[in-house]
């Protein structure tokens, strides 16, 4: 492949934010929950790769089956690959494609075909680079091949943008499912590569409240490390589905006698925590933990939940003390918002 492109990795990163900026000359993206890519065409070739510069295409042959089959022959796209999944978007089903195993790999993406949501256009059919040119430059010339080249309800997408910031604070405020947030971007500013300039993300963050159905010991010393989060199923069962460490020194103290006093077998009657995985066979003091009463409830604020279980670890709101444990359900979490698959429509 043979494109005269200047692309240094890792491509720009953000800054994150509490509050999207206001104010001429900024363009508010939906911030999707994916894999970042950038997607290469030269003639018969596609080169996938992730943002650190990593090859992308052996876990996605849908994506680049489906650049292929686009008429324009070359270009450079940057964007997000994304699967869906129901009504909304799956952050587990592209981790599973991380296989070493062709065979599943491609069993995978028969059932959940892939999408390539692109957001900005690097190299156009025709012409030198666009990288030097302002974001605003590139987004009408993206557009307009995305007229051209993109069939509607093809798995290449457009990807949403707006001036509009009322528009892009609905997006967080009505909690799309499938986004990861809004990006906010500076329409005079280049392709950026490893710096934090002219661009700004804002999470979505939501809460939900959670039993505290264990904790585990700080490594080092007698006192609460992590609180262990659950939510009753339909089933009635306490299922794990996330922890929180988030809680200041001074409260873990504090803290430690009120939750020893609850100890109780057997915390979670679900899913429980401390299964097996290669961190834990390296650390088997990582799968200990203490099992409690359902007694306590905690509001937490989170960003993502996926697979059962809150992606990442959450951030500690405030106790409950006035909510029932029983009240504790998955029902908090869904449906939230609106799918933001209908943002892609094509």
């Amino acid at each position: 492949m043979n494109l005269p492109l200047p692309i240094d990795y890792p491509p720009a990163e953000s800054e994150q934010a509490d509050a999207l900026p206001s104010g001429e000359g900024w363009q508010y993206e939906p911030k999707w929950d994916g894999f970042r890519c950038l997607a290469f065409r030269d003639g018969d070739e596609v080169d996938l790769r992730s943002k650190a510069g990593k090859p992308l295409g052996r876990y996605f042959p849908d994506v680049v089956d489906a650049l292929k089959s686009l008429s324009a022959r070359r270009f450079v796209l940057d964007g997000e690959i994304v699967i869906p999944v129901g009504d909304t978007l799956s952050f587990e089903e592209l981790q599973l494609r991380l296989h070493p195993a062709a065979s599943r790999v491609q069993k995978l993406a028969a059932a959940h075909p892939a999408l390539v949501v692109a957001f900005d256009l690097l190299l156009g059919p025709r012409g030198g680079p666009l990288t030097a040119r302002p974001l605003a430059e590139r987004r009408e010339k993206l557009e307009a091949f995305a007229g051209q080249f993109f069939p509607a309800g093809d798995p290449v997408r457009l990807s949403p943008a707006t001036a509009d910031l009322q528009r892009a604070a609905g997006w967080l405020e009505r909690g799309e499912k499938g986004l990861d947030g809004v990006m906010a971007k500076r329409l005079d500013l280049p392709y950026l590569s490893g710096e934090r300039t002219g661009m700004v993300k804002v999470k979505n963050v939501r809460t939900v409240d959670c039993v505290v159905g264990g904790f585990r010991y700080a490594q080092k010393e007698p006192i609460v490390g992590s609180l262990l989060l659950g939510l009753y199923g339909d089933d009635g069962l306490l299922h794990h589905v996330g922890f929180c460490s988030a809680i200041s020194r001074e409260e873990r103290r504090e803290l430690t006698p009120r939750l020893e006093a609850l100890k109780q077998a057997p915390g979670f009657t679900g899913n429980a925590p401390g299964g097996p995985s290669r961190w834990s066979a390296m650390n088997p003091r990582s799968t200990e933990w203490e099992p409690l009463a359902p007694k306590l409830v905690v509001e937490v604020g989170y960003d993502a939940f996926t697979g059962g279980r809150f992606r990442h670890g959450t951030r500690f709101v405030r106790w409950r003390p006035d909510k029932a444990p029983a009240q504790c359900t998955y029902a908090q979490l869904g449906p939230a918002g609106r799918s933001s698959l209908r943002m892609l429509q094509g």
